[in-house]
């Protein structure tokens, strides 16, 4: 009989565990950068440019998307980044350069296995998020470091794009995080 009774308890047990282990949905979106300058067949070796990982503010370096609105902070808990927000900047930077240049040479710094590169970008963004008047706020500093030497000129930036209201979701912001991103790139060839 103690045998039956531990095994009706058990299974009791076991089906309890059952209805209240239930599997939850999980509702977040994941949010990625994208490269807006057309797609192009890839066909110069210069100019060698890898680019790095930007430098954030410590409350944008989050998988949630962040946004500061006076002196506070904003965390999403259903919208995510689909990647690390510097590795999405400086992938979406380089690829944008490649297309506007044509060339097959310009990468994240981590993508390159060996230094076929001249020219390190470096970026320090202090701010990327939208304003208290609905503009994406993408600022800070640039510059193109030769490999072999010497010290390159820090170039400043500030750009600012409108956001479309969008009350449904945060694509109108990460669309305009795109836009940010696709003009800086032409800026920094314009400057380099």
């Amino acid at each position: 009989m103690n045998m039956r009774l531990l095994t009706c308890s058990l299974l009791l047990l076991t089906l309890a565990a059952c209805s209240v282990l239930q599997p939850v949905k999980d509702t977040a979106t994941q949010h990625l950068l994208e490269p807006l300058v057309p797609d192009r067949t890839l066909t110069a070796a210069r100019p060698a440019i890898a680019v790095g990982r930007p430098s954030l503010p410590g409350y944008l370096d989050s998988l949630q998307l962040v946004t500061r609105s006076a002196g506070q902070l904003m965390v999403s808990k259903h919208d995510l980044w689909g990647e690390p927000l510097d590795s999405g900047i400086s992938r979406v930077i380089a690829s944008n350069l490649s297309r506007l240049t044509g060339s097959m040479s310009i990468q994240p710094v981590e993508s390159f296995t060996s230094l076929d590169y001249t020219t390190l970008l470096e970026l320090k963004i202090a701010q990327f998020e939208p304003d208290a008047a609905n503009q994406m706020v993408l600022q800070g500093t640039w510059k193109l470091q030769p490999v072999a030497g010497g010290e390159a000129r820090t170039h400043f930036f500030r750009l600012l794009i409108p956001v479309p209201p969008d009350p449904t979701s945060l694509h109108a912001r990460v669309t305009a995080m795109n836009q940010a991103l696709e003009q800086l790139s032409r800026q920094i060839l314009r400057g380099r």
